[in-house]
């Protein structure tokens, strides 16, 4: 049966072997002696991946991401080059029809490879970060059996590990262009193979006679986005002997209820494509009136569309055909004169940035659709609207891309250029970049065609910390001209009035044409502006210190980062015993405590809670922990207040003193122990929820430094007729302030003082207090924004708390578990049932306002769950009572309440859900279940207030999963069902 037009996947029933291993020729490999089974030396690969996963897939080494197993793995420097050069075979079938053509597609390998196909060699020329296509129609075999091998070679200059480690390691793979962190960073280990490997997918494309060749599309906006066009430009590569007589297709639907599409243009026009010839074609602009725009996160809806393009040739049919998923959006921006940042516009609007510094997912190049879905659907989650896509790592694939399309997020992409490797690291090496500037330029140009038509693309960047040189700067600056109705977006709107937007030239004309390049990440609105290193710190801070005037001075800090110790659960999923021994607390003559941590904790590049001379220990500051369970619990309280803190503090000066933020990091592409929200086998640190909180589009917050009670609305809509509850409660339950501030209005993209809350500065405070903030509309009492703290006075600490451990304040919890084959989506109200609250209380159900921004559940996960029925009026039980179930079956719908044992009255503070597989389980086993999707978690409830909290999760087949509720008073757990 003949192909059919489209592409299919390779993605399974690869093998390898190192090529040390194989006696074979290439040529052999794929005619008379090709492997058969996984057997000696051939093994199962992994493609798309890299020769360390292929070589853990098989245990043939020790997770070089567990414990200090890496240490255990050759590295490539000691090993040379050819031990991590590989074979990687597959057979195929493919069998053409007449006039059909096929191309063989590798979307990425690392770093040169020699393809033989039946018995055919051809060469993939070096870089890690270019498209290589074959024509592989006159070599596939007639009955459509085809063999194919790919002998891979790793970079030319792989480096060498310093002992002391290092920025880059000793930065040689700064001659390469690829990814520089293999060499190992501050945060990340060495990467033994370099990432040597076929790291991205491989493919066949077939088509007829004339193909279709890297679409550009481009949306121009007029009348205050009234009037919208859009632009395309294809290249059509005609592959026949005789002129192709082509009608070509543009096709744009928008998808409605039910998987119905809705065609909004269809054009036609025929094309003639001269023989053997490669033709650029222009459609004319196609024209829509008030389309659906695009959204960044929090600010509206991603409205896509679908993007269709088909050549039909004369005498044969359907030819080629490419889709795209399209958003209509209009980015912008310019220094800004006020705060000297980079102010970036969506749509006309302001966007205050606040966001994340990305490496990349895995270290072994273990990227797939599920995982990049989860990555940044937790930056969503986060209310982020930007990643830094870091110089030193990827530029990332297309579907991470896809992904922030659909969630929201913009993309600021940087090319393979750091300082450390890059003429500013220690020791001063390359400082003319890769030894290959002719390769850079290539691959640049690629990626850019590559990954323009995605609407979260927001900018380019040269570098890291560093400006490529002189030659490379000027070529990605021309590649990256602006079409000129572009770059008056992207001035001053004193620049723009006095130029002209006419230009004959189409924008997708372009190579981008769109966006702003920025020569690196510390110039032109970022840092200091000029190159200075003016970004970070990159420590623990007082959380106070935030908010100061003279925390940092700069407009737009591209890094900040500090600690980020994972749960318990993970430490002793990814360490030995010996790697859960917590750091001794070593103190100094000036008071201050140094942490010193234990050789694994080291080796995975631990950050300190304490600062000695500047910040003293903020875990310390919880009483000395006893054990790594009560370490890194006490740590999930710091990493909550830590991040918090710090994305508040930049928001209380938004458009005053800054205009964006990118906090380093927020996951580690392995087991690191330092600047995460969320470790590396997907689960989330407090510091995720602190984030969530902080960055909500409308918040109510804390000035930490000043006590002011801050309103910050990042909306475009004024808030009116809003108000303020504050109060104040004691570890015995009362609550000594309480005060409401009504008749509130904040205008849109402003922070605006309210109220001085003077108890957090009376001389009766108590020595630890928690304080809670409701903004509400007056109108319905429905909940803006919710934000709870808990401080002690200047001078103290919150060693109060360890005893209030002993408490145990009762909750009912009711559940709405709704089951879709091995998918769960469980909706809990859980209510703080040891006091009724005031008949008066309107509050106390925290019925949130939900949110039309964005298209997932747990976006407006805060909203009151429709299908959670009221709760019945009970009888009193008896207080004490371990737990009881209610059960209440609808077919795959069921509803379980539950009550925790308690008699306590108080705040139920600091709680988290968890969820693990319901088995027999050997110690120390980790049994959870992850990712898990919580549209809350380290959550905390006065006396009778009510939460809604939200999980969604899928379990392996034939696991039942078990949600458990841990906590601050509930050390050991409670099974919720």
């Amino acid at each position: 049966m003949a192909a059919m037009i489209g592409k299919t996947v390779l993605d399974s029933g690869w093998l390898a072997a190192r090529s040390t291993d194989v006696e074979l020729t290439g040529v052999q490999l794929t005619t008379t002696h090709p492997p058969s089974s996984p057997t000696s030396p051939w093994m199962e690969a992994v493609v798309p991946g890299t020769v360390l996963g292929t070589l853990l897939k098989n245990k043939l080494i020790p997770d070089p991401f567990y414990g200090l197993d890496n240490e255990s793995i050759v590295d490539i420097a000691d090993s040379g080059r050819e031990h991590y050069t590989f074979w990687f075979f597959i057979k195929f079938h493919c069998k053409l029809a007449k006039n059909q053509h096929v191309d063989l597609n590798f979307r990425a390998i690392n770093y040169s490879a020699e393809v033989f196909l039946n018995g055919h060699k051809q060469v993939l020329p070096k870089g890690m970060f270019r498209r290589h296509s074959l024509d592989v129609t006159d070599i596939l075999h007639p009955d459509g059996q085809n063999l194919l091998a790919v002998l891979v070679h790793p970079p030319d200059n792989p480096g060498r590990i310093p002992v002391k480690g290092g920025q880059g390691g000793d930065h040689e793979i700064g001659k390469d262009v690829a990814a520089q962190y293999v060499e190992g960073w501050d945060w990340m280990t060495p990467i033994r193979d370099r990432n040597t490997g076929i790291w991205d997918e491989v493919s066949l494309s077939v088509t007829g006679p004339v193909k279709i060749i890297d679409p550009h599309l481009v949306s121009s906006f007029f009348d205050d986005y009234k009037r919208v066009y859009l632009h395309a430009t294809t290249e059509l590569e005609n592959r026949s002997a005789v002129v192709a007589e082509c009608s070509l297709n543009i096709q744009v639907a928008t998808e409605l209820e039910g998987n119905i599409c809705l065609v909004e243009h269809l054009k036609t026009r025929h094309v003639s494509v001269p023989p053997k010839a490669l033709l650029r074609y222009t459609f004319p602009e196609l024209f829509f009136y008030k389309p659906n725009l695009w959204w960044p996160n929090g600010m509206g809806k991603q409205s896509l569309y679908n993007v269709g393009i088909t050549v039909d040739v004369e005498g044969f049919g359907e030819s080629d055909i490419w889709t795209h998923p399209f958003g209509f959006r209009k980015i912008e921006s310019h220094i800004d004169s006020t705060t000297g940042g980079r102010l970036f516009k969506v749509n006309g609007q302001p966007v205050f940035i606040r966001g994340g510094n990305w490496i990349l997912s895995d270290g072994l190049l273990r990227l797939s659709k599920k995982r990049y879905q989860t990555d940044i659907k937790f930056h969503a989650d986060m209310n982020f609207n930007m990643m830094r896509c870091w110089g030193g790592g990827l530029s990332e694939r297309p579907e991470f891309y896809h992904y922030c399309d659909a969630y929201g997020l913009l993309v600021w992409q940087e090319f393979w250029i750091t300082g450390d490797c890059d003429g500013r690291g220690d020791p001063v090496s390359n400082v003319d970049g890769p030894l290959d500037h002719d390769l850079f330029l290539l691959c640049a140009k690629d990626t850019i065609k590559l990954l323009r038509n995605h609407p979260s693309l927001a900018l380019w960047v040269g570098g890291n910390e560093q400006i490529p040189p002189g030659d490379l700067n000027t070529g990605l600056k021309e590649y990256l001209e602006l079409h000129p109705h572009f770059q008056n977006c992207n001035e001053s709107a004193e620049l723009a009035e006095n130029k002209s937007t006419v230009d004959d030239v189409d924008p997708s004309q372009y190579l981008d044409g769109t966006r702003i390049y920025v020569p690196g990440s510390m110039w032109d609105g970022f840092a200091d502006g000029e190159g200075g290193w003016s970004d970070g710190p990159y420590e623990i801070q007082n959380p106070e210190d935030f908010f100061k005037e003279d925390y940092y001075k700069y407009g737009f800090n591209p890094e900040v980062g500090s600690v980020g110790i994972p749960v318990a659960a993970t430490i002793k999923a990814t360490m030995p015993p010996e790697g859960w021994k917590i750091p001794l607390f070593k103190k100094r003559e000036n008071g201050y405590v140094e942490e010193v941590p234990n050789p694994i904790w080291e080796y995975h590049k631990y950050i300190p809670y304490s600062k000695p001379g500047f910040v003293h220990d903020q875990i310390l500051h919880y009483g000395t922990p006893r054990d790594l369970d009560d370490f890194c619990l006490k740590a999930q309280l710091v990493n909550y207040v830590q991040y918090r803190a710090l994305l508040e503090g930049y928001t209380s000066h938004m458009w005053s003193k800054h205009t964006g933020v990118l906090i380093w990091k927020t996951q580690n592409p392995w087991t690191g122990l330092r600047g995460q929200f969320y470790d590396h086998l997907l689960a989330q640190t407090a510091g995720f929820y602190g984030c969530r909180c902080a960055a909500e589009p409308i918040h109510v917050q804390l000035n930490l430094y000043t006590f002011f009670i801050e309103i910050v609305n990042t909306t475009s809509e004024q808030l009116s007729n809003i108000a303020i509850e504050a109060s104040v409660w004691d570890l015995e339950g009362q609550c000594p302030y309480y005060k409401v501030h009504e008749n509130l209005s904040v205008p849109p993209k402003k922070t605006l003082p309210i109220v001085l809350m003077k108890y957090c500065k009376s001389k009766s405070t108590k020595p630890v207090y928690f304080v809670l903030l409701k903004l509400y509309r007056m109108s319905d009492y429905g909940l803006l924004s919710r934000n709870f703290y808990w401080l002690h006075p200047s001078g103290g600490d919150y060693q109060l708390l360890e005893q209030y451990k002993k408490k145990k304040m009762p909750l009912k919890i009711t559940s709405t578990v709704l089951i879709e084959g091995s998918s769960y989506d469980i909706r809990m109200r859980v209510r703080n049932i040891s006091k009724k609250p005031d008949a008066k209380d309107r509050l106390h159900e925290n019925k949130s306002c939900p949110r039309a921004s964005d298209g997932d559940y747990d976006d407006k996960a805060s909203a009151e769950p429709a299908d959670v029925p009221t709760e019945k009026q009970e009888p009193p039980g008896i207080l004490g009572r371990i737990n009881k179930y209610l059960y209440r079956k609808t077919n795959n719908l069921r509803v379980v309440d539950v009550e925790t044992n308690g008699s306590d009255v108080g705040v139920a503070f600091f709680h988290y859900f968890s969820v693990n597989a319901s088995k027999e389980h050997k110690d120390g086993e980790d049994t959870r279940i992850l990712p898990v999707h919580y549209s809350d978690n380290y959550f905390s409830l006065v006396p009778g207030e009510v939460m809604s909290i939200n999980l969604k999760f899928e379990v392996p087949l034939g696991v039942t999963p078990r949600v458990t509720l841990h906590g601050w008073n509930y050390l050991r757990g409670h099974s919720i069902m």
